[in-house]
């Protein structure tokens, strides 16, 4: 019986071990210069039900922005397969920042924070969307996580439909 013990302890050691050996992060981070204020930009990126109507990546964004909330989001990446998810929100700061983390069942295993960062430049503000990926799957989703051509769409669709807004309302 001893022995038994002493075996099941060394397993879950050597799979502990493996677990943060394999544990990687993967970041893909995309910005585009907005020329407008940062509150139409805010406007629009929260506006979840127009989504449909501009944003050739996030097909469909259901919920509030604001912290401890949970959202629904529907991508349809050029690279892979739709798909649905149900994100908690981090940070919902106006004409700043919005972030969520989503997650595969548990914790650790496929992590996904994603935020969007608006920082004022001359003229406007510059949009980051970024999305840090962590847990011990990500070395397994190399190909899938590649979603950096379908940040540079999303931005650039928004930041067209912020512009074209701003100059009808001048």
């Amino acid at each position: 019986m001893q022995k038994w013990i002493i075996a099941l302890a060394a397993t879950a050691v050597a799979l502990t071990v493996a677990a943060f050996d394999l544990h990687r992060e993967e970041r893909v981070e995309r910005s585009v210069d907005i020329a407008a204020p940062a509150d139409a930009v805010w406007a629009t990126l929260t506006d979840f039900t127009a989504y449909p109507q501009w944003n050739p990546f996030m097909q469909e964004l259901k919920g509030t922005p604001e912290v401890g909330q949970q959202l629904t989001v529907r991508i349809t990446p050029a690279k892979g397969s739709e798909m649905t998810f149900t994100p908690t929100v981090l940070a919902a700061t106006p004409g700043s920042e919005l972030r969520w983390l989503g997650r595969v069942f548990i914790p650790e295993l496929l992590d996904g924070e994603h935020a969007f960062t608006l920082t004022p430049i001359p003229g406007g503000v510059r949009l980051t969307q970024s999305e840090t990926f962590s847990g011990v799957l990500v070395p397994f989703f190399g190909g899938a996580i590649d979603v950096g051509d379908d940040f540079d769409a999303m931005n650039q669709a928004l930041r067209d439909r912020v512009e074209s807004t701003a100059s009808i309302a001048r």
